[in-house]
């Protein structure tokens, strides 16, 4: 079968198991939901409350988008074929749902480092905090991230997609993604290997020392604070990050950089599950219960109403 030929996949899903069809769409149904409402509540406060116009929560609403952008290219399509006889997805539709998911896991991925960077000046050099941090340069670290995930999404989707398929049609996972595409191709996939460890190692290991570089001097800073309390709210300004990247980070790095030998079928779906679906549900949870300030303007929120 020449990728020429190709005018659909087929995607196997989540399981087999037909009897599970009906729970599984309502419990991610639900889950789709709480994303929409949290991420969309998240966006919302931030641009009502004049508090959270800081640089910090600029990078907060630009993540609760991007959760809600890369979560909503997987999860409709998923939910339909769950009560669908039919599970196709055509060639062009794979080649957009795969290139929307990467580019926006990449600008996540960069924007945890880009906050980790912006956390590092807020508590060890806070007299030029607002120097450094001002709108231009704010700006232009968004625009940066968001460059950084379509270029990504560009080269791999195109690499992918210039491949020829002609062992099956069928991707043995719920959304078009590299490994399962990969796996399809009766090409040579090896300078698509090299790229996904080249580019993906970049800008993952890139991001990861910046934040590893941003919080060893956060703590180390924090250890000086001679008072108990301004010692808590320092690290209270940074739990809720460092929760969101440990779950990001270690889902992505066990989903994207094993060897290809210690590929599980069943362990990458539940992998791919997470950082799709349940990292854009828990973010917004993580960041508003563990945040102060978002606490504080909710509750100013909702006495105003």
């Amino acid at each position: 079968m020449n990728r020429s030929l190709v005018k659909e996949f087929i995607l196997m899903g989540l399981t087999d198991r037909t009897e599970l069809y009906l729970p599984l769409f309502i419990i991610f149904l639900l889950i789709y939901i709480a994303i929409i409402l949290g991420n969309v509540g998240i966006i919302s406060l931030i641009k009502l409350d004049i508090h959270l116009q800081k640089p910090m929560y600029v990078f907060l609403s630009n993540l609760s988008f991007v959760d809600l952008m890369y979560s909503s290219s997987v999860t409709p399509k998923m939910l339909q074929d769950l009560v669908s006889e039919s599970r196709t997805i055509s060639f062009l539709g794979c080649a957009l749902q795969m290139y929307v998911f990467v580019s926006f896991a990449t600008v996540e991925c960069l924007l945890l480092g880009i906050m980790a960077y912006d956390r590092y000046v807020a508590v060890c050099r806070p007299l030029l905090y607002s120097t450094i941090m001002n709108s231009i340069f704010c700006l232009q670290l968004v625009v940066s991230g968001y460059l950084g995930g379509i270029l990504t999404a560009l080269v791999h989707t195109n690499l992918i997609y210039r491949l020829n398929f002609c062992k099956s049609n069928v991707i043995s996972h719920f959304f078009c993604d590299m490994p399962p595409l990969l796996k399809l191709s009766c090409s040579d996939i090896s300078i698509n290997i090299a790229v996904l460890f080249v580019v993906g190692g970049l800008v993952t290991m890139t991001c990861l020392i910046t934040i590893l570089v941003s919080y060893t001097n956060i703590v180390l800073a924090i250890v000086r604070i001679h008072s108990a309390q301004s010692r808590y709210k320092a690290f209270s300004t940074c739990s809720s990050h460092m929760t969101a990247v440990s779950i990001f980070y270690g889902t992505v790095l066990f989903m994207y950089f094993r060897p290809s030998s210690s590929y599980a079928l069943q362990q990458d779906k539940v992998a791919s599950v997470f950082y799709s679906i349940l990292i854009p549900m828990l973010n917004p949870l993580i960041y508003s219960l563990r945040n102060t300030e978002v606490k504080e303007a909710l509750k100013h929120l909702v006495k105003r109403n």
